[in-house]
């Protein structure tokens, strides 16, 4: 993922080619580049760990590919990444056949969605990830520019719990980053969340709506709701904050099973109340960021133009 010139032309002398000025710029055009091509980018964030950021992550993205959209989903969880893990996505980079070009290829779920972890690229998987906060920018950056994201309808963003240095590389790389913040009902998740939302302020990221993960607990015996954590804080302070509330997640044990086997729960065709809450969660979410109108949706069209298409003049 090396980002140093390879070759010298006569327009390029060695000591210009070879600047870290000259480096930043380059990647700094291939970020440029990547995001062009990707209508709507959603950072997901909370502010504290445990509230399910990454099975809302991972579902979001799975379940807006079901519908037929382009989704990429980019774990920069970089201290405990299981994007790969809730997917069952077990190949590695060097394994790859890259075939001399010069991006690299994410690794593929299904048709529709493209997903990037740094577990992709670590020999062993259980390895520490012991990294300061340049490393870390420069790894986020190098996942947008060196990655062969291609033309996307979604790029869904998972991040670590907190408002450092991860979510604070997004909020400045990917300017019109927009934001879906997870919380869980009680008091104390609410506290941190308030962070979250005020830092979405600070950095001047758009909010699409808050997610109110783990409201109440639905009995696989008689499928009634048990409210363990409470219910109703998330959409309470999405109404303070003047956000969108786009619906609460039951707990299941099932969603917990699906994320341990690699089949996530929420996206999956099965009937339950979490399935159905989180079906109208990603409704939510299409209509915030008027995806639907506006698309490259694979089951609408052929090619990138569209319902514009001409067949008589394009050439797809």
């Amino acid at each position: 993922m090396g980002n140093s010139c390879q070759q010298k032309s006569s327009s390029c002398s060695s000591s210009s080619c070879g600047s870290p000025d000259a480096a930043v710029a380059k990647q700094n055009m291939a970020i440029t580049s990547s995001l062009g091509k990707i209508r709507n980018k959603i950072l997901v964030m909370s502010g504290k760990g445990g509230v399910g950021k990454s099975t809302v992550s991972t579902n979001l993205a799975l379940g807006l590919a079901n519908r037929g959209y382009k989704v990429g989903l980019m774990d920069v969880d970089l201290h405990g990444p299981d994007i790969c893990r809730m997917l069952n996505l077990t190949e590695k980079l060097q394994a790859v056949q890259t075939d001399g070009r010069s991006l690299l290829p994410p690794m593929q779920y299904g048709e529709n969605l493209k997903v990037i972890s740094l577990e992709y690229m670590m020999e062993d998987r259980d390895d520490p990830i012991i990294w300061r906060g340049p490393l870390k920018v420069q790894a986020i950056r190098q996942f947008i520019a060196d990655m062969d994201w291609g033309e996307l309808d979604y790029l869904i963003i998972d991040a670590p719990p907190g408002t450092g240095d991860e979510p604070l590389t997004v909020a400045q790389t990917i300017k019109d980053a927009q934001a879906v913040v997870v919380t869980t009902p009680q008091e104390v998740a609410l506290a941190d969340v308030r962070k979250s939302l005020n830092f979405c302020k600070h950095v001047k990221m758009k909010v699409i709506g808050m997610v109110e993960n783990m409201s109440g607990f639905i009995c696989p015996h008689c499928n009634q709701s048990v409210e363990i954590f409470k219910t109703g804080g998330g959409e309470k302070t999405a109404k303070e904050f003047g956000i969108n509330f786009l619906g609460r997640v039951p707990i299941d044990p099932r969603i917990v099973v699906g994320g341990d086997d690699g089949t996530p729960y929420l996206s999956s065709a099965a009937d339950s109340p979490a399935i159905k809450a989180f079906g109208d969660i990603i409704s939510n979410v299409e209509k915030q960021t008027a995806a639907a109108s506006s698309s490259l949706k694979i089951a609408d069209a052929g090619c990138a133009c569209g319902s514009t298409c001409n067949p008589s003049t394009c050439n797809c």
